[in-house]
C-alpha cells in the first residue's frame, strides 16, 4: 500500500511541475560549435492573458567556453510576426576576477538559467500562439563551448 502511495505522489509531483511551465525546451548545439546564424526559435502558446509571465534563458556551457559573458538577442514575436519585444541581453557565465563559472554544474558542463531581462512579469494583450527567437551576438563564428541554449515562459 505504501508502494502506491509513494508513486502515486511521485506521479503527481511529476505532473505538478510539467504544468507550472508554458515552456521550457533546449536545443544542443553539435560539437559545441554555436554559429551566429543558427537562431532557435522557441514556439509557444498563451492561453490565460490574465497572468504575467517570465522568460528565462537556459544557457549549457563548458568551463573551455572563453569569455566570461555571452550577449543574446532576443526576439518575441505574436502569431503575424509583429516584434513585440526585441533586446540584447548580457549573460554572465563565469565570475570575471576568479574565473569560477556560475551556475549548476558537474565536472566541466554548467547550465544556467537567467532571467531575460526585458521579458519579466511580461503581461500579453491576447491569447494566441508567440515566438521567442533566441541568437547569440559574439565575435566568434562558431562560438565554442556552447553545448546548448533553451528557453523557459513561465505563467504566474
Amino acid at each position: 500500500m505504501r508502494g502506491k502511495i509513494a508513486i502515486l505522489a511521485l506521479f503527481s509531483l511529476i505532473l505538478a511541475c510539467k504544468g507550472s511551465s508554458d515552456l521550457k525546451e533546449i536545443r544542443d548545439f553539435k560539437n559545441s560549435e554555436w554559429f551566429i546564424a543558427k537562431k532557435e526559435t522557441f514556439e509557444f502558446e498563451v492561453k490565460d492573458i490574465q497572468k504575467v509571465y517570465d522568460f528565462n534563458y537556459l544557457v549549457r556551457n563548458t568551463v573551455s567556453y572563453p569569455y566570461y559573458n555571452l550577449y543574446l538577442n532576443q526576439t518575441l514575436t505574436d502569431d503575424k510576426g509583429k516584434v513585440l519585444v526585441n533586446s540584447m541581453d548580457e549573460v554572465i557565465l563565469f565570475n570575471q576576477k576568479t574565473g569560477k563559472p556560475y551556475g549548476d554544474g558537474m565536472g566541466d558542463i554548467f547550465d544556467n538559467r537567467v532571467a531575460a531581462p526585458k521579458l519579466q512579469k511580461y503581461k500579453f494583450a491576447k491569447s494566441g500562439k508567440y515566438k521567442w527567437t533566441i541568437g547569440h551576438n559574439m565575435r566568434p563564428d562558431p562560438l565554442q563551448g556552447m553545448m546548448s541554449i533553451g528557453a523557459e515562459v513561465l505563467g504566474k
